[in-house]
């Protein structure tokens, strides 16, 4: 919906003060698991995280203590202990996107060279299916030479997925135009389902180059074949106005390009910040003459700020998210196209499904407010809410139209080293969207 100038205005400041922080239900589209590599990560020093006295981890319970006190009953609670350098864990997540999500999930992890503060290497790899028919292969690693000198990330992915669409922009279609252009609006907000089967390879070579701060490039290869949906030949449903308008290929394309990018961490955990900066920007570039369908230029932000509320509770943190992304020239492929839950980790936009809302511009703003509810830390809580914008083809400029989405969860600690959390969320959106969220970690 359109809101009044005032408020828009508001918003507007909102949204840039988000960047301006200090130091800076249909079948849906499976994405990377959300339990992504970043998050397997244990330690931006390459070791488990053993947070500073004041957080005394003998005082948290965790599950790895309830499963002890059950076995044993009467045993004192424990700090963790030393395991296994590879870790097998069944992969299990909802959410209204993909359904449920049942797997298997394997994470190996090993220190390179003899420097002792190399950050640890990674491999992850997970097969998983869904109760919408989604199957879903993939294979990870960011791998850190001795010293940190070099990084490389890269991943392997393939997957058989059901995309929702629900059309072109930020939800306020209108019923005018031609035909081909209500279609893509969608003003009715109707849902289609798009099958396809997707491949992605991945590899980035980042070099540090000052504490905390890292420059890379790479190359990533998006490929879907056998697309095919209700309608692919004429302008029946949203994906086939756009592809008839941009001259795409309507069972087929390879999203092809170059990347580059500049990243900063300061954050004190990636599972779970209690305070701190997480920066990342980068552009690709899309070429034909390395396969890609259409050329394209594309530039991508993602900040992330973190503010502990309390010294005798550190877990109490409001915790501010901004991520966006925004074509510059060229043509992107329709179910490329930056929206809702399209992030690096999938997990922005919760009260809607994936790409729910998208455009060639894209922005997201995101506050949840964490605390601790037991004293022991083992159950915790959060109150979220964001606010979505993009672009449309009917005249709906970025930053001009907001949608938003709310919700509250319980967050119950499965690994109080690590500060890994189980998080059940339940949100809510316009249109009548609503859905339960389970994953590993916090959204952001």
């Amino acid at each position: 919906m359109h809101y009044k100038t005032g408020n828009n205005k508001i918003l507007r400041f909102l949204l840039i003060a988000a960047f301006a922080m200090p130091a800076v239900a249909i079948q849906a589209q499976v994405a990377p698991p959300v339990d992504s590599l970043k998050a397997d990560s244990l330690g931006r020093h390459g070791r488990k995280i053993y947070p500073p006295r004041m957080y005394d981890l003998n005082r948290q319970y965790d599950f790895g203590d309830l499963v002890r006190n059950v076995l044993h009953p009467g045993g004192k609670t424990g700090t963790g202990h030393r395991g296994s350098a590879i870790t097998v864990v069944p992969n299990v997540s909802a959410n209204p996107t993909i359904g449920f999500q049942g797997g298997i999930k394997a994470v190996a992890g090993k220190k390179l060279g003899d420097d002792p503060n190399t950050l640890l290497s990674i491999g992850a790899t997970s097969a998983s299916i869904t109760t919408k028919d989604i199957i879903y292969f993939y294979l990870n690693h960011n791998i850190f030479t001795s010293g940190n000198k070099w990084n490389l990330q890269g991943n392997l992915v393939v997957s058989k997925s059901i995309t929702p669409d629900h059309g072109f922009g930020i939800g306020v279609g209108k019923a005018e135009g031609s035909y081909a252009d209500q279609v893509l609006a969608n003003p009715e907000h109707d849902g289609y389902a798009i099958n396809s089967l997707y491949f992605n390879f991945r590899e980035k070579v980042y070099k540090e180059i000052a504490k905390g701060l890292f420059l890379g490039a790479g190359m990533s290869f998006e490929v879907r074949r056998h697309i095919t949906s209700k309608d692919t030949a004429t302008n029946a449903i949203p994906i086939s106005v756009y592809d008839n308008q941009h001259d795409l290929p309507r069972d087929h394309y390879a999203a092809d390009g170059f990347l580059f990018n500049l990243e900063y961490i300061s954050r004190d955990n990636p599972n779970r910040a209690y305070k701190g900066l997480y920066f990342d920007a980068g552009i690709r570039v899309n070429q034909t003459w390395i396969g890609s369908t259409k050329n394209a230029v594309q530039v991508t932000s993602d900040i992330r700020k973190y503010i502990s509320l309390s010294s005798a509770n550190p877990e109490t943190v409001l915790a501010l998210w901004n991520w966006g992304s925004y074509l510059l020239s060229g043509t992107l492929p329709y179910l490329e196209l930056p929206g809702t839950a399209r992030d690096g980790t999938f997990r922005s936009g919760r009260g809607y499904t994936a790409q729910y809302f998208k455009g060639t511009e894209f922005n997201d703003t995101e506050a949840e407010f964490r605390f601790p509810i037991l004293a022991n830390k083992f159950v915790s809580g959060v109150i979220f809410g964001n606010l979505q914008t993009a672009n449309d083809e009917q005249g709906t400029k970025l930053f001009q139209v907001f949608q938003p989405g709310y919700g509250a969860g319980l967050r119950v600690l499965f690994n109080k080293v690590t500060r890994t959390n189980l998080a059940l969320d339940y949100a809510f959106g316009k249109f009548g969207n609503r859905g339960f969220f389970l994953n590993l970690n916090e959204a952001f």
